[in-house]
C-alpha cells in the first residue's frame, strides 16, 4: 500500500510492484483481492483519483492539465473515473470548492493533511526542528520546511500542525509529483498512525500510562527518503544532535543538489545514492570506523544488497544492515523506527531511551529496560517517543526556543 501511495504502480506498473516485492503479478492481485478487497489497478485508480480532486478543488490548472497531472492517460479516461469515484463532474467539483487564501509562497499549492485523532504534535515537530540540516531543511514561521527529491523533479515543503489537521504548503517542479509528495510527507509525520490502537496498549503499563493519557497521539519522526535518514543515523552514530547536524550539512554542501528557495533559506537537496556512493569517504572528516561503516553501507545501498525503501521486509532488512561492519544494534533499530516504520523498533541503547525511561521511574539499564519493554509490543517505537518527551532537550521544544 506503501508502494502504490508512492506512485509505484503509475511509474513502473503492476510488473514493477510485484518484482519489488518479490511476487508475481498474479500472486500480488490475489493477495491484495483478498487483504482490502481490490487489485492493484483499482488501488492506483483511486490514488490517482484522490489525486486528481485535490487538483480540481484548490488550483486552476485546465482539466487537461489536472489529467495528465494526475497520472490518467486521456481526458476522457479522467472525467470517467471523477464521475464514478465522486458521482460529480469535475465542473461541478470546482465550482463547489471553497477556495482558502493565496498560498504566501509565489507557484505553492496548499493543502490539508488530515490524521486520526489524538495527535500529540509537539515533540514530533520539534524533533524535525531540532535535527534539522541547514540548507535542506529549516524553521521558518511556525512551519518545518524541507527540500524533496522525487521521480519528476524536486520540491520545498511546508508543515504546520494545526488542531485538526497539518497544513501543508507544496512548491513542485512538475505537478506529476504532487501524490508521490504527499505520500511522503504523511510518511515523514506519520499520519496514518492508529493512534487509539497505541493508547489502549501501552496505557496497559501502569509506569507509562500517565505519560500516554497526558500527552495521547505521540507519532513517529519519519521521513521523506529512506537512505537519506541511514546516512544521517550512521553520521550521528555516538555524537551529540548538533555535531550530527554539522556533519550531514557538510554532506549537504558539498554533494547536494543546488536549489532556489524564494520563500526562505533552503538550499540544497540531499545527496543522491548515486552521489553518496561516488564520495571518498576520508573526506568527510569522520573516525576511521564510522568511515567505513558509512563506505559500506553506501556500496550495499546502490548495489540492493541492503533494502530499507517503501515496502521493505523489516526483519530481513535488520539482518541485512546487521551485516554491515560498524551497524550495531542501535543504527539498525533507529533505521527501522524512523526510516522504514516499523512500530515496533526499540533502540534500548540509545542515550535519551535510557535516561527518559529513568526520568519516568523505569529500569533505565539496557537489559532490564528491554525486557520491561517486552509488554509495549507491537507498539515500542512509541512508546520510545514518551521516554524521549521525558527529557528537557531542544527535539521536545516546539516552536523552537528563541523562535517566535
Amino acid at each position: 500500500m506503501r508502494l502504490i501511495a508512492d506512485g509505484t504502480v503509475d511509474r513502473e506498473g503492476v510488473t514493477g510492484l510485484a518484482g519489488r516485492l518479490g511476487y508475481s503479478a498474479r500472486q500480488l492481485e490475489r493477495h491484495l483481492l483478498a487483504e482490502v478487497g481490490a487489485g492493484p489497478l483499482a488501488l492506483a485508480r483511486a490514488q490517482r483519483a484522490q489525486t486528481a480532486r485535490l487538483l480540481i478543488e484548490t488550483t486552476a490548472l485546465a482539466f487537461a492539465e489536472v489529467a495528465f497531472a494526475s497520472g490518467f492517460s486521456s481526458v476522457r479516461q479522467f472525467n470517467d473515473t471523477v464521475r464514478l469515484v465522486f458521482d460529480a463532474t469535475p465542473t461541478f467539483l470546482r465550482s463547489r470548492a471553497q477556495r482558502g487564501a493565496s498560498p504566501a509562497t509565489p507557484g505553492a499549492l496548499t493543502f490539508r493533511l488530515p490524521f486520526r485523532a489524538p495527535f500529540s504534535p509537539g515533540s514530533l515537530f520539534g524533533h524535525l526542528a531540532a535535527t534539522a540540516i541547514p540548507g535542506c531543511e529549516e524553521y521558518r514561521e511556525g512551519a518545518y520546511r524541507r527540500t524533496l527529491r522525487l521521480p519528476a523533479g524536486s520540491s520545498i515543503v511546508a508543515l504546520t500542525p494545526t488542531p485538526d489537521h497539518v497544513v501543508c504548503q507544496l512548491a513542485l517542479d512538475d505537478i506529476r509529483d504532487l501524490a508521490t509528495a504527499i505520500a511522503r510527507c504523511r510518511r515523514l509525520l506519520d499520519l496514518d498512525s492508529d493512534p487509539e490502537a497505541v493508547v489502549a496498549s501501552l496505557t496497559e503499563d501502569p509506569t507509562l500510562s500517565p505519560h500516554i493519557v497526558k500527552a495521547p497521539g505521540r507519532r513517529i519522526p519519519g521521513t521523506v527518503d529512506e537512505i537519506e535518514l541511514a546516512v544521517r543515523i550512521v553520521l550521528g552514530q555516538q555524537v551529540s544532535t548538533a555535531a550530527a547536524r554539522t556533519h550531514a550539512a557538510r554532506l549537504v554542501v558539498r554533494h547536494g543538489t543546488p536549489i532556489s528557495d524564494l520563500g526562505g533559506g533552503l538550499t540544497h537537496l540531499f545527496p543522491s545514492i548515486d552521489d553518496l556512493a561516488a564520495i571518498d569517504p576520508s573526506t568527510l572528516g569522520l573516525p576511521k570506523a564510522r568511515l567505513r561503516c558509512f563506505a559500506a553501507l553506501m556500496t550495499s545501498l546502490a548495489s540492493g544488497a541492503v533494502q530499507i525503501g517503501v515496502g521493505a521486509d523489516w526483519e530481513r532488512a535488520r539482518r541485512q544492515l546487521g551485516a554491515i561492519p560498524g551497524v550495531g544494534t542501535w543504527t539498525i533499530e533507529m533505521i527501522a523506527m524512523r526510516a522504514m516504520g516499523d512500530p515496533d523498533g526499540f533502540p534500548v541503547t540509545d542515550m535519551g531511551v535510557r535516561k527518559g525511561a529513568a526520568a519516568l521511574g523505569l529500569p533505565d539499564t539496557a537489559a532490564r529496560l528491554d525486557r520491561h519493554a517486552q509488554r509495549w509490543r507491537p507498539w515500542r517505537s512509541y512508546a520510545v517517543q514518551y521516554l524521549w518527551a521525558a527529557l528537557d532537550h531542544p527535539i521536545n521544544q516546539w516552536p523552537p526556543k528563541g523562535q517566535p
